[in-house]
Protein backbone atom coordinates (compact mmCIF):
# COMPACT_ATOMS: atom_id res chain seq x y z
CA UNK A 1 0.00 0.00 0.00
CA UNK A 2 2.82 2.67 1.28
CA UNK A 3 4.63 1.44 -1.61
CA UNK A 4 1.90 2.78 -4.35
CA UNK A 5 1.18 5.41 -2.42
CA UNK A 6 4.44 6.68 -3.21
CA UNK A 7 4.68 5.55 -7.23
CA UNK A 8 1.16 7.79 -7.27
CA UNK A 9 3.00 10.82 -5.69
CA UNK A 10 5.80 10.72 -7.83
CA UNK A 11 3.80 10.58 -10.71
CA UNK A 12 1.67 13.39 -9.85
CA UNK A 13 4.16 15.78 -7.43
CA UNK A 14 2.55 18.99 -8.78
CA UNK A 15 -0.96 18.19 -7.96
CA UNK A 16 0.31 16.83 -4.50
CA UNK A 17 2.27 19.52 -3.47
CA UNK A 18 -0.95 21.95 -4.37
CA UNK A 19 -3.08 19.67 -2.17
CA UNK A 20 -0.89 19.65 0.79
CA UNK A 21 -0.19 23.42 0.12
CA UNK A 22 -3.79 23.84 0.77
CA UNK A 23 -3.90 21.89 3.96
CA UNK A 24 -0.63 23.74 5.28
CA UNK A 25 -2.35 26.65 4.64
CA UNK A 26 -5.54 26.33 6.78
CA UNK A 27 -3.35 24.73 9.76
CA UNK A 28 -1.48 27.42 9.54
CA UNK A 29 -4.98 30.01 9.16
CA UNK A 30 -6.28 28.11 12.27
CA UNK A 31 -3.32 27.61 14.47
CA UNK A 32 -2.62 31.60 14.32
CA UNK A 33 -5.56 32.62 14.81
CA UNK A 34 -6.36 30.74 17.48
CA UNK A 35 -2.84 31.51 19.01
CA UNK A 36 -3.85 34.94 18.85
CA UNK A 37 -6.83 35.61 19.75
CA UNK A 38 -5.73 33.12 23.41
CA UNK A 39 -3.08 35.55 23.85
CA UNK A 40 -5.39 38.82 23.56
CA UNK A 41 -7.78 37.19 25.86
CA UNK A 42 -4.99 36.55 28.66
CA UNK A 43 -3.48 39.87 28.45
CA UNK A 44 -6.72 41.61 28.47
CA UNK A 45 -8.00 39.06 31.70
CA UNK A 46 -4.16 40.71 32.98
CA UNK A 47 -4.95 43.78 32.52
CA UNK A 48 -8.60 43.63 34.31
CA UNK A 49 -6.77 42.01 37.18
CA UNK A 50 -4.87 45.18 37.86
CA UNK A 51 -8.16 46.19 39.56
CA UNK A 52 -8.64 43.48 41.60
CA UNK A 53 -9.28 39.93 42.30
CA UNK A 54 -12.90 39.12 42.69
CA UNK A 55 -13.88 42.96 44.33
CA UNK A 56 -16.80 44.47 44.60
CA UNK A 57 -16.90 48.63 44.73
CA UNK A 58 -19.88 50.41 46.53
CA UNK A 59 -21.12 53.93 46.23
CA UNK A 60 -23.47 55.61 47.40
CA UNK A 61 -26.52 56.10 44.83
CA UNK A 62 -29.91 57.86 44.77
CA UNK A 63 -33.31 56.62 46.08
CA UNK A 64 -36.30 56.07 43.16
CA UNK A 65 -38.94 54.94 45.64
CA UNK A 66 -40.36 56.32 48.57
CA UNK A 67 -40.16 54.57 51.78
CA UNK A 68 -41.78 54.69 55.22
CA UNK A 69 -42.88 57.89 54.59
CA UNK A 70 -39.57 59.24 52.92
CA UNK A 71 -39.16 60.52 49.75
CA UNK A 72 -37.56 59.23 46.86
CA UNK A 73 -34.46 61.16 45.29
CA UNK A 74 -32.68 61.08 48.74
CA UNK A 75 -28.85 60.37 48.28
CA UNK A 76 -27.79 57.40 50.23
CA UNK A 77 -23.97 58.72 51.61
CA UNK A 78 -21.63 55.77 53.23
CA UNK A 79 -19.74 56.44 56.55
CA UNK A 80 -16.74 54.77 57.38
CA UNK A 81 -18.66 53.02 60.36
CA UNK A 82 -20.82 50.94 57.71
CA UNK A 83 -17.46 48.91 57.26
CA UNK A 84 -17.66 47.64 60.65
CA UNK A 85 -21.58 47.03 60.22
CA UNK A 86 -20.92 44.88 57.18
CA UNK A 87 -18.50 43.70 57.86
CA UNK A 88 -20.65 42.27 61.39
CA UNK A 89 -23.42 41.43 59.58
CA UNK A 90 -22.26 39.57 56.63
CA UNK A 91 -19.66 36.47 57.43
CA UNK A 92 -19.05 36.17 53.87
CA UNK A 93 -17.37 39.34 53.38
CA UNK A 94 -14.20 38.34 54.04
CA UNK A 95 -12.41 41.56 53.53
CA UNK A 96 -13.31 45.14 53.29
CA UNK A 97 -11.85 48.69 53.20
CA UNK A 98 -13.54 52.08 53.19
CA UNK A 99 -12.18 54.46 50.07
CA UNK A 100 -11.98 58.19 51.12
CA UNK A 101 -10.56 60.55 48.08
CA UNK A 102 -9.42 64.02 48.05
CA UNK A 103 -8.18 65.74 44.54
CA UNK A 104 -8.35 69.09 45.50
CA UNK A 105 -4.60 69.07 47.53
CA UNK A 106 -1.49 69.46 45.76
CA UNK A 107 1.48 66.81 46.88
CA UNK A 108 4.82 68.53 46.61
CA UNK A 109 7.83 67.37 46.47
CA UNK A 110 10.75 70.81 46.17
CA UNK A 111 10.01 72.41 42.75
CA UNK A 112 7.92 69.48 41.42
CA UNK A 113 4.00 68.64 42.15
CA UNK A 114 1.34 67.44 40.68
CA UNK A 115 -2.81 67.07 42.17
CA UNK A 116 -3.39 62.99 42.60
CA UNK A 117 -5.89 61.23 44.13
CA UNK A 118 -4.83 61.19 47.76
CA UNK A 119 -6.79 57.75 49.17
CA UNK A 120 -7.30 57.06 52.83
CA UNK A 121 -7.49 53.49 52.90
CA UNK A 122 -7.35 50.62 55.60
CA UNK A 123 -4.05 47.81 54.88
CA UNK A 124 -6.30 44.94 53.92
CA UNK A 125 -7.15 47.71 50.86
CA UNK A 126 -3.69 46.40 49.16
CA UNK A 127 -4.16 42.86 49.11
CA UNK A 128 -7.80 43.22 47.40
CA UNK A 129 -6.75 45.90 44.74
CA UNK A 130 -3.03 44.10 44.05
CA UNK A 131 -0.86 46.69 45.16
CA UNK A 132 2.44 45.67 45.68
CA UNK A 133 5.27 47.80 46.72
CA UNK A 134 8.64 47.71 45.29
CA UNK A 135 11.47 45.78 47.47
CA UNK A 136 12.64 47.92 50.37
CA UNK A 137 9.19 49.51 50.99
CA UNK A 138 5.83 48.48 52.38
CA UNK A 139 2.46 49.37 52.53
CA UNK A 140 0.37 50.92 55.54
CA UNK A 141 -0.27 48.65 58.31
CA UNK A 142 -2.22 48.37 61.10
CA UNK A 143 -0.49 50.80 63.59
CA UNK A 144 -0.16 53.18 60.99
CA UNK A 145 -4.12 53.18 61.16
CA UNK A 146 -4.38 52.92 65.14
CA UNK A 147 -2.04 55.92 65.43
CA UNK A 148 -2.84 58.18 62.25
CA UNK A 149 0.73 58.05 60.74
CA UNK A 150 1.23 60.81 58.75
CA UNK A 151 2.70 57.84 55.91
CA UNK A 152 1.98 57.56 52.14
CA UNK A 153 2.81 55.02 49.17
CA UNK A 154 3.43 56.68 46.12
CA UNK A 155 1.78 55.41 42.53
CA UNK A 156 5.15 54.56 40.72
CA UNK A 157 4.55 57.25 37.94
CA UNK A 158 3.53 59.84 40.61
CA UNK A 159 7.08 58.42 42.78
CA UNK A 160 8.69 59.11 39.16
CA UNK A 161 7.52 62.45 38.93
CA UNK A 162 8.42 63.66 42.18
CA UNK A 163 11.64 61.89 42.55
CA UNK A 164 12.83 61.31 39.21
CA UNK A 165 15.94 58.62 39.56
CA UNK A 166 16.04 59.32 43.65
CA UNK A 167 14.68 56.84 46.00
CA UNK A 168 11.32 57.73 47.02
CA UNK A 169 11.43 55.40 50.29
CA UNK A 170 12.16 57.42 53.85
CA UNK A 171 11.65 60.99 51.90
CA UNK A 172 9.18 63.11 52.74
CA UNK A 173 6.02 64.79 50.52
CA UNK A 174 3.82 67.55 51.08
CA UNK A 175 0.05 67.00 50.82
CA UNK A 176 -1.20 70.23 51.20
CA UNK A 177 1.02 72.06 53.93
CA UNK A 178 1.61 68.35 56.04
CA UNK A 179 4.91 66.06 55.88
CA UNK A 180 4.37 62.87 54.45
CA UNK A 181 7.10 60.41 54.40
CA UNK A 182 6.72 57.84 51.79
CA UNK A 183 7.28 54.37 53.06
CA UNK A 184 6.32 52.31 49.49
CA UNK A 185 6.47 53.04 45.73
CA UNK A 186 3.98 50.71 44.64
CA UNK A 187 5.02 48.29 42.07
CA UNK A 188 4.53 48.73 38.05
CA UNK A 189 1.20 46.96 37.15
CA UNK A 190 -0.89 46.55 33.73
CA UNK A 191 -4.34 47.99 34.84
CA UNK A 192 -7.07 48.89 31.64
CA UNK A 193 -9.63 49.67 34.51
CA UNK A 194 -10.22 52.48 36.95
CA UNK A 195 -13.07 53.97 39.06
CA UNK A 196 -10.93 56.48 40.57
CA UNK A 197 -7.93 57.05 38.42
CA UNK A 198 -5.20 55.06 37.77
CA UNK A 199 -3.01 52.97 40.48
CA UNK A 200 0.01 54.56 39.02
CA UNK A 201 -0.84 57.98 39.76
CA UNK A 202 -2.73 57.76 43.18
CA UNK A 203 -1.26 58.61 47.01
CA UNK A 204 -2.50 55.89 49.74
CA UNK A 205 -2.48 56.94 53.42
CA UNK A 206 -4.21 55.34 56.20
CA UNK A 207 -7.61 56.36 56.48
CA UNK A 208 -7.54 57.69 59.95
CA UNK A 209 -5.05 59.92 58.46
CA UNK A 210 -7.15 61.23 55.95
CA UNK A 211 -10.16 61.62 58.10
CA UNK A 212 -8.59 63.41 60.44
CA UNK A 213 -6.47 65.76 58.05
CA UNK A 214 -9.37 66.37 55.28
CA UNK A 215 -12.26 66.41 57.90
CA UNK A 216 -14.67 63.92 55.94
CA UNK A 217 -17.60 62.73 56.74
CA UNK A 218 -18.44 60.30 54.12
CA UNK A 219 -16.76 58.09 51.91
CA UNK A 220 -15.67 57.67 48.18
CA UNK A 221 -16.98 54.18 48.43
CA UNK A 222 -16.25 51.25 49.75
CA UNK A 223 -14.07 48.21 48.69
CA UNK A 224 -14.72 44.27 49.11
CA UNK A 225 -14.14 40.63 48.77
CA UNK A 226 -16.48 37.89 49.28
CA UNK A 227 -15.75 34.10 50.34
CA UNK A 228 -16.52 33.17 47.00
CA UNK A 229 -17.48 34.56 43.81
CA UNK A 230 -20.58 32.38 43.57
CA UNK A 231 -21.62 34.19 46.96
CA UNK A 232 -21.47 37.79 45.76
CA UNK A 233 -24.88 38.09 44.85
CA UNK A 234 -26.33 36.73 47.95
CA UNK A 235 -23.63 39.54 50.12
CA UNK A 236 -24.98 42.39 47.50
CA UNK A 237 -28.84 41.34 48.73
CA UNK A 238 -27.91 41.03 51.82
CA UNK A 239 -25.52 44.77 52.15
CA UNK A 240 -28.53 46.52 50.46
CA UNK A 241 -30.65 44.79 53.32
CA UNK A 242 -28.67 46.23 56.16
CA UNK A 243 -27.96 49.39 55.27
CA UNK A 244 -31.47 49.97 53.84
CA UNK A 245 -32.58 49.21 57.81
CA UNK A 246 -29.86 51.57 58.43
CA UNK A 247 -30.62 54.69 55.54
CA UNK A 248 -34.33 53.75 55.54
CA UNK A 249 -34.17 52.74 52.51
CA UNK A 250 -36.62 50.40 50.26
CA UNK A 251 -34.08 47.16 49.99
CA UNK A 252 -35.42 46.52 46.59
CA UNK A 253 -34.30 49.90 45.10
CA UNK A 254 -31.67 48.74 43.04
CA UNK A 255 -30.83 52.43 42.43
CA UNK A 256 -29.73 53.34 46.06
CA UNK A 257 -26.50 52.24 45.97
CA UNK A 258 -24.09 51.61 43.10
CA UNK A 259 -22.46 47.86 43.57
CA UNK A 260 -19.68 47.09 40.88
CA UNK A 261 -19.22 43.47 40.87
CA UNK A 262 -15.73 42.81 38.88
CA UNK A 263 -15.94 38.78 38.71
CA UNK A 264 -19.60 39.31 36.84
CA UNK A 265 -17.61 42.15 34.51
CA UNK A 266 -14.98 39.61 33.87
CA UNK A 267 -17.24 36.58 33.31
CA UNK A 268 -18.60 39.02 30.82
CA UNK A 269 -15.30 39.34 29.31
CA UNK A 270 -14.92 35.72 29.32
CA UNK A 271 -18.32 35.31 27.23
CA UNK A 272 -17.13 37.89 24.96
CA UNK A 273 -13.29 36.39 24.09
CA UNK A 274 -15.33 32.75 23.60
CA UNK A 275 -17.25 34.37 21.17
CA UNK A 276 -13.98 36.11 19.55
CA UNK A 277 -12.22 32.78 19.46
CA UNK A 278 -15.10 30.37 18.37
CA UNK A 279 -15.09 33.32 15.15
CA UNK A 280 -11.48 33.02 14.49
CA UNK A 281 -11.66 29.07 14.71
CA UNK A 282 -14.73 29.29 12.55
CA UNK A 283 -13.07 31.36 9.81
CA UNK A 284 -9.49 29.50 10.37
CA UNK A 285 -11.97 26.30 9.51
CA UNK A 286 -13.49 27.83 6.57
CA UNK A 287 -9.84 27.77 5.24
CA UNK A 288 -8.98 24.62 6.09
CA UNK A 289 -12.71 23.09 4.81
CA UNK A 290 -11.26 24.53 1.19
CA UNK A 291 -7.89 22.49 1.50
CA UNK A 292 -10.15 19.54 2.50
CA UNK A 293 -12.15 20.19 -0.35
CA UNK A 294 -9.00 19.87 -2.36
CA UNK A 295 -7.70 16.60 -0.92
CA UNK A 296 -11.21 14.85 -1.31
CA UNK A 297 -10.97 16.32 -5.61
CA UNK A 298 -7.72 14.75 -5.87
CA UNK A 299 -9.06 11.67 -4.07
CA UNK A 300 -11.92 11.27 -6.46
CA UNK A 301 -9.24 12.10 -9.38
CA UNK A 302 -6.66 9.35 -7.89
CA UNK A 303 -10.06 7.00 -7.88
CA UNK A 304 -11.08 7.27 -11.44
CA UNK A 305 -7.12 6.50 -12.66
CA UNK A 306 -6.87 3.91 -10.65
CA UNK A 307 -10.03 2.13 -11.68
CA UNK A 308 -8.64 -0.98 -13.59
CA UNK A 309 -5.97 -1.25 -10.67
CA UNK A 310 -8.85 -1.38 -8.49
CA UNK A 311 -10.57 -3.95 -10.54
CA UNK A 312 -7.37 -6.40 -10.57
CA UNK A 313 -6.86 -5.85 -6.96
CA UNK A 314 -11.01 -6.93 -6.35
CA UNK A 315 -10.42 -9.78 -8.85
CA UNK A 316 -7.66 -11.20 -7.16
CA UNK A 317 -9.26 -11.29 -3.67
CA UNK A 318 -8.82 -7.84 -2.00
CA UNK A 319 -11.87 -7.33 -0.22
CA UNK A 320 -13.68 -3.69 -0.02
CA UNK A 321 -12.75 -2.79 3.33
CA UNK A 322 -8.83 -3.24 2.08
CA UNK A 323 -9.58 -0.49 -0.92
CA UNK A 324 -11.63 1.61 1.48
CA UNK A 325 -8.66 1.71 4.12
CA UNK A 326 -5.89 2.13 1.07
CA UNK A 327 -7.82 5.39 0.17
CA UNK A 328 -8.57 6.15 3.35
CA UNK A 329 -4.80 5.83 4.33
CA UNK A 330 -3.91 7.86 1.47
CA UNK A 331 -6.04 10.71 2.20
CA UNK A 332 -4.71 10.91 6.02
CA UNK A 333 -1.38 10.89 4.74
CA UNK A 334 -1.89 13.71 2.86
CA UNK A 335 -3.59 15.68 5.75
CA UNK A 336 -1.22 14.70 7.83
CA UNK A 337 2.01 15.81 5.93
CA UNK A 338 0.13 19.09 5.47
CA UNK A 339 -1.13 19.25 9.26
CA UNK A 340 3.05 19.16 10.30
CA UNK A 341 4.14 21.87 8.13
CA UNK A 342 1.49 23.69 9.01
CA UNK A 343 2.02 22.99 12.74
CA UNK A 344 6.12 23.87 12.23
CA UNK A 345 5.13 27.41 10.14
CA UNK A 346 2.38 28.54 12.78
CA UNK A 347 5.13 27.99 15.39
CA UNK A 348 7.78 30.04 13.62
CA UNK A 349 4.97 32.65 12.86
CA UNK A 350 3.99 32.48 16.72
CA UNK A 351 7.40 32.64 17.30
CA UNK A 352 8.17 35.77 15.49
CA UNK A 353 5.29 37.53 16.54
CA UNK A 354 6.31 36.88 20.39
CA UNK A 355 9.35 38.87 19.86
CA UNK A 356 7.09 42.24 18.69
CA UNK A 357 6.73 45.42 20.82
CA UNK A 358 3.16 45.33 20.29
CA UNK A 359 2.83 42.48 23.09
CA UNK A 360 1.48 44.79 25.67
CA UNK A 361 -1.42 45.84 24.00
CA UNK A 362 -2.73 42.65 22.07
CA UNK A 363 -1.00 40.64 24.14
CA UNK A 364 1.61 37.11 23.04
CA UNK A 365 -0.23 34.30 20.59
CA UNK A 366 0.03 31.49 22.53
CA UNK A 367 -0.14 28.06 21.17
CA UNK A 368 -1.76 26.13 24.41
CA UNK A 369 -3.15 22.88 24.59
CA UNK A 370 -6.52 24.02 23.65
CA UNK A 371 -5.49 25.70 20.63
CA UNK A 372 -3.97 22.28 19.49
CA UNK A 373 -6.79 20.01 20.56
CA UNK A 374 -9.02 22.53 18.37
CA UNK A 375 -6.85 22.01 15.18
CA UNK A 376 -6.17 18.57 15.53
CA UNK A 377 -9.90 17.87 16.02
CA UNK A 378 -10.94 19.84 12.78
CA UNK A 379 -7.82 18.57 10.45
CA UNK A 380 -9.52 14.65 11.93
CA UNK A 381 -12.85 15.70 10.91
CA UNK A 382 -11.99 17.09 7.01
CA UNK A 383 -9.65 14.72 6.69
CA UNK A 384 -12.12 11.68 7.69
CA UNK A 385 -14.86 13.24 5.89
CA UNK A 386 -12.52 14.31 2.75
CA UNK A 387 -11.06 10.32 2.99
CA UNK A 388 -14.15 8.87 3.05
CA UNK A 389 -16.35 9.60 0.27
CA UNK A 390 -13.79 9.08 -2.17
CA UNK A 391 -12.53 5.55 -0.08
CA UNK A 392 -16.49 4.54 -0.53
CA UNK A 393 -17.10 5.12 -4.06
CA UNK A 394 -13.66 3.17 -5.10
CA UNK A 395 -14.58 0.31 -2.17
CA UNK A 396 -17.85 0.06 -4.04
CA UNK A 397 -16.69 -0.09 -7.88
CA UNK A 398 -17.68 -3.46 -9.81
CA UNK A 399 -14.37 -5.43 -10.41
CA UNK A 400 -15.96 -6.56 -13.61
CA UNK A 401 -16.78 -2.80 -14.96
CA UNK A 402 -13.20 -2.21 -13.66
CA UNK A 403 -11.15 -4.06 -15.82
CA UNK A 404 -13.30 -3.01 -19.08
CA UNK A 405 -12.31 0.63 -17.89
Amino acid sequence: MLRDFLADLRQQRLRTALTILGVTWGTVAVVVLLAFGTGLERQTRKRFHGLGDRIVILWGGRTTKTFLGFPEGRYIRLREEDVELLTREIPDIVMISPEYSNRSTPVRRGVQGANPNITGILPVYAEMRNIIPEEGGRFINQLDQDQRRRVAVLGDELAKLLFGEERPVGQQILVGQVPFTVIGVMRPKIQNSSYNGRDKDRVFIPASTHRSIFGGRYLANMVYRTSDALRTKDVERRVFEILGRKYRFDPTDEDALQPWDTAEFEKMFGYLFMAFNGFFALVGSFTLTVGGIGVANIMYIVVRERTREIGIRRSVGATRRSILYQFFAETFVIVGVGAVLGFLISVALVTIAARMPANEIVGTPVLSPLVAAVTITLLAGIGFIAGLFPARKAASLDPVECLRH
